[in-house]
């Protein structure tokens, strides 16, 4: 399957922009005193240098990166506008021709300080809160049952006195003398006064005469 191939406009800008930066910079090492394949190496010098700045600057907007991106853009822009008829490069300055010497440690100092300078740590990104949810709350646990008190045991109830029937006729006449002389019935203290027995005798000769 063949590929349309898709002229584009920015490609093309880049190539000449590029081609005649190039030639710009080998007429300006040239010129300088540079010749045969020094001069050839002065571009791809700059051009290696940007190379560099725009890698940094895809990872980090650094002072650093600026500040090397200014530099390699003055060589490559002050080589176009030396060779563009502004500067007689038949008599370069001295300066010039310093700064052009000097120019490979400067591109090799910048390039190496970009490749091993650290970068700054990305920042981690922050986690959103998570939303609060109102949850119902738990129900309180109902309150254990009260065991009801045992029933104290029956305490032994004392047997009924057995009462002889003689004796429970004679009690009936005390009784029967004590209302005719006093006129009114006869109580537990007298009886047993008067009978001589233990007082729950007493007591139970009472409820049968009653």
């Amino acid at each position: 399957m063949v590929r349309s191939i898709r002229v584009d406009a920015v490609l093309i800008q880049a190539v000449i922009a590029g081609a005649l930066s190039f030639a710009h910079l080998h007429d300006l090492a040239e010129a300088a005193g540079q010749t045969g394949w020094k001069a050839w190496a002065y571009p791809v010098s700059v051009d290696l240098l940007l190379v560099a700045v725009w890698r940094r600057l895809r990872t980090e907007r650094s002072k650093l990166a600026w500040f090397w991106f200014l530099v390699a853009l003055v060589a490559s822009l002050g080589a176009n506008i030396a060779t563009a008829g502004l500067l007689d490069l038949d008599h370069v300055p001295a300066w010039l021709r310093i700064l052009v010497a000097g120019w490979p440690a400067l591109a090799f100092l910048g390039g190496t300080l970009l490749a091993h300078t650290p970068t700054d740590p990305a920042p981690a990104p922050v986690a959103p809160p998570m939303p609060v949810v109102d949850r119902p709350a738990a129900p309180e646990p109902a309150p254990e049952p009260v065991p009801a008190p045992e029933p104290a045991p029956a305490l032994p109830q004392a047997p009924a006195t057995a009462v002889p029937p003689a004796l429970v006729d004679h009690a009936r006449k005390v009784a029967a003398d004590h209302r005719t002389r006093t006129g009114s019935d006869i109580d537990t203290a007298t009886l047993r006064a008067r009978l001589g027995v233990p007082e729950d005798l007493a007591g139970a000769i009472v409820a049968q005469l009653a």
